[in-house]
């Protein structure tokens, strides 16, 4: 079941990187606008994540994982990648630019990379 999880974790990092990359990709840009990539990251991050969570909680790991996870963190780190997902959606309706929504969507992503690794 390791192996499985460690699947589960590359593709959570490459939802980080899809959805950092076009956010990074467009800094020099004058018309900044929020992409498909960033939709289809914040939702990759949004299953992986579940996936991981459920690995842990449900025990998929041996007893020792459980006491792991940190509920708090994890529910904060959830509605934030939903609320990426639901601006990314709504982002992708609009026409460009759209820099305030590409600015929320950014520093939301960084937001939950640092909560992910300093919390």
């Amino acid at each position: 079941m390791d192996v499985v999880y460690n699947i589960v974790v590359v593709l959570h990092f490459v939802g980080l990187a899809m959805l950092l990359g076009a956010f990074l990709l467009q800094l020099t840009s004058k018309e900044k606008t929020v992409t498909r990539w960033m939709f289809d990251g914040a939702m990759t991050q949004l299953l992986t994540g579940l996936i991981m969570v459920g690995m842990l909680s449900g025990g998929a790991l041996g007893d020792a994982a459980k006491d792991e996870v940190d509920n708090t963190k994890i529910a904060i780190k959830l509605v934030i990648v939903i609320v990426i997902a639901i601006l990314a959606a709504v982002g992708r309706r609009k026409q460009p630019p759209q820099t305030a929504l590409w600015l929320i969507i950014g520093l939301l992503t960084l937001a939950n990379v640092v909560i992910a690794v300093f919390v």
